[in-house]
Formats: C-alpha cells, sequence, structure tokens
C-alpha cells in the first residue's frame, strides 16, 4: 500500500500536498477512530455513501466490514466492487483559535467478500473487540451471531491523508 500511486497514473496526485500527512498519521487514525463513510456505484448512476464501523488490519494492510447479505450496499459491490472509504479524526483547536483543524484520510480500493472461514473468525473477533466494552462480551457475539454475519475486506489499492484547517 502506499499513499502515492507511484507513477502508475491510475490516481491523481494530491492537488494540495503541503497538506498531506504520512502513511503513519493515516494507519493511526484507521486504528483509532470508530467510523467512517463507505461510497458505492449505487443504482441509476447515484453515488450510495454511508456510514459503517470498520476494523483495520494493519500486518495485512485491509479494511473489513461486516454486514447483511443481501441489500443495496450488496447488489452495489456485487455490480462493482471499486469503492471509495473516508475516516476523518476528532479534529482539535490550536491555542486562541476558534476553527478546527482536521485529518482525513481517502481510500480507494476494491472490495471482496471474505469466505474462508479463518479469515472471517478472526477478522469479525476483532472488528467486535474495537467496538464491545470486553473482549469476553466481543467473543460471545461473534459466537452467537457470526455465522450469519457478511464479511467483507477492502483491499487498498491508494490511501492519501489531508491536514485541513476549517477556517
Amino acid at each position: 500500500m502506499q499513499i502515492i500511486d507511484g507513477g502508475t497514473g491510475m490516481f491523481r496526485p494530491m492537488r494540495r500536498f503541503k497538506q498531506q500527512v504520512s502513511e503513519e498519521e493515516c494507519i493511526k487514525i484507521l486504528q483509532e477512530e470508530l467510523r467512517g463513510v463507505l461510497a458505492v456505484h449505487g443504482e441509476n448512476d447515484y453515488p450510495y455513501c454511508f456510514p459503517i464501523n470498520f476494523y483495520y488490519d494493519e500486518a495485512i494492510g485491509k479494511i473489513y466490514f461486516h454486514g447483511a447479505r443481501e441489500g443495496h450496499k450488496v447488489d452495489a459491490i456485487k455490480k462493482n466492487n471499486h469503492v471509495c472509504f473516508t475516516v476523518m479524526n476528532q479534529g482539535f483547536k490550536k491555542e486562541n483559535d476558534w476553527a478546527y483543524s482536521v485529518i482525513s484520510v481517502i481510500i480507494f480500493g476494491r472490495v471482496e467478500d471474505v469466505i474462508e472461514p479463518e479469515e472471517k473468525n478472526r477478522s469479525l473477533q476483532a472488528l467486535a473487540e474495537k467496538y464491545y466494552p470486553s473482549k469476553e462480551a466481543a467473543t460471545k457475539e461473534v459466537l452467537k451471531d457470526g455465522n450469519r454475519a457478511n464479511v467483507i475486506a477492502l483491499v487498498i489499492d491508494h490511501m492519501t491523508g489531508k491536514l485541513v484547517h476549517e477556517a
């Protein structure tokens, strides 16, 4: 995974490159923030974007989501698995400043169904541990409902992060 496209020309370079943040900062946001917005190619040429919980597995460089086995999101992904995923941090104010500074991370990639049982269980457990109050509660939930969950993984093709001062 690279923040910059590596010269293939597939992705545009960031226009305001002086505001670009490092890959390490992007990864930190993916690890710490709780929700992002996933955008897919929806129906009738409209984009379909929705907030979603996620888990970033740094060791393999994938982002995992779970949800229903049918619906608008699933249908859209079946037609076109290219997506955009955006996460932003909570922002911060510099001393004596009224406006926030916010870092956003934008990822382009392809989603794929997670079918292999070991990867599915591992990613569901990690996802649950991110949101449930304890590892035990997470395990209980995965054991109870994990077999019904649809799990998808986002394979990252391009990632950029940007620091914006909202003034």
